[in-house]
């Protein structure tokens, strides 16, 4: 509200039936704002950790794709052959894939990886952590 009150942005789509109210005046509820001027913001990155390596992966088995039972990270290369924490070396595997696999490489235990891991889009991890957007945003947005 204080971008459109201070004429630094403007209402594109308004919330029905929502408003906000003053002891004098109602304002229509924004839903899409436009900012008339834009000041560039750096690259976000995703953040590493085991939360987003869940969501990326979406909570399944990257070896055999069961989302039963325990899911776990599993280092691709592993720490003790100079794997890396890294996007491209982590991904989630069952308890008892994660234990087949052991201290081996995909390869060698002849488990290939159902999807190549890398570092999400920030785009699409937004919308991943947001949910559905509402009906009158689609239009502004890459989805």
């Amino acid at each position: 509200m204080l971008l459109l009150f201070t004429s630094k942005a403007e209402l594109i789509e308004k919330e029905s039936g929502k408003y906000i109210r003053s002891v004098s005046q109602s304002f229509d509820f924004p839903s899409v704002i436009r900012l008339l001027e834009y000041h560039r913001i750096s690259y976000k990155q995703v953040e590493l950790s085991r939360k987003n390596i869940f969501r990326r992966d979406g909570r399944r088995c990257q070896y055999c794709g069961t989302t039963n039972g325990k899911i776990t990270i599993d280092h691709i290369i592993p720490k003790s052959r100079g794997g890396k924490e890294s996007w491209e070396n982590l991904t989630t595997a069952c308890f008892s894939c994660n234990n087949v696999k052991g201290n081996r490489t995909p390869s060698e235990a002849k488990m290939p990886l159902l999807s190549r891991p890398q570092e999400p889009n920030y785009v699409i991890y937004l919308n991943q952590k947001i949910g559905n957007p509402k009906v009158e945003w689609k239009q502004f947005l890459y989805c």
